[in-house]
């Protein structure tokens, strides 16, 4: 009979894996054997059609490092943007986080991208997007996961995508894979994290149809 799961840590590893930006020790290296544990578990993630389309590329040489960092920066004039249009100040500081992210990127020891083989067609479907991008993003959280429980952590970025091309000739990634995010990896500053705030699932959980209130049953 297979042991029961601790719940409760379990629920706290849900709870407090959150995106770190400025919690990460630029100073302390990562270990790349602790990167590839952390892959390895990501690899039990469910994938579309049980097919194993990613793909995890790792850097860690400085010069690239720097190079996805400048990459990363050059996408930086669309949140200020957005910084300067918020009136939330959550959202502000988030914002406010990414900059911070981008002046440091080139410094964070590890940056992973995953990839999927293939690129969705020209013309696709929202079920073509769907199943795609459900064949990996499931194993990139399980991945930020393992991190997080061997006292690592991360955030998944996507600006460095604006400039894929110059990724892809940067890292030599072939031309038929589709690069997903950027995730830098480091320790974490402080090892204890708290749960981020979050709405009630009142708010943001529906029972039936759209719309309808979700209660539990009497």
């Amino acid at each position: 009979m297979t042991a029961p799961l601790d719940r409760s840590t379990v629920d706290r590893l849900l709870t407090t894996t959150r995106a770190v930006r400025r919690g990460l020790d630029l100073e302390r290296p990562v270990s790349l054997a602790t990167v590839r544990e952390c892959i390895a578990l990501a690899r039990h993630a469910p994938a579309a059609e049980n097919a194993s389309l990613t793909r995890w590329l790792v850097v860690r040489d400085p010069t690239r490092r720097a190079r996805l960092a400048e990459l990363y920066a050059r996408g930086m004039p669309a949140i200020r943007a957005l910084t300067d249009a918020s009136r939330d100040d959550a959202q502000r500081r988030v914002y406010a986080s990414a900059e911070w992210l981008a002046a440091n990127l080139g410094r964070v020891p590890v940056l992973v991208v995953p990839c999927l083989v293939q690129r969705p067609p020209a013309e696709f479907s929202s079920i073509t997007c769907a199943t795609l991008y459900g064949s990996i993003l499931p194993a990139v959280w399980s991945f930020q996961l393992a991190l997080r429980s061997r006292g690592l952590g991360s955030v998944l970025t996507t600006l460095h995508l604006a400039f894929e091309e110059e990724a892809r000739a940067l890292l030599d990634i072939p031309a038929p894979a589709l690069q997903v995010a950027l995730i830098p990896v480091a320790h974490l500053r402080r090892a204890e994290q708290r749960a981020a705030a979050r709405p009630p699932v009142e708010d943001i959980a529906y029972l039936d149809q759209w719309g309808r209130r979700f209660e539990e049953d009497a």
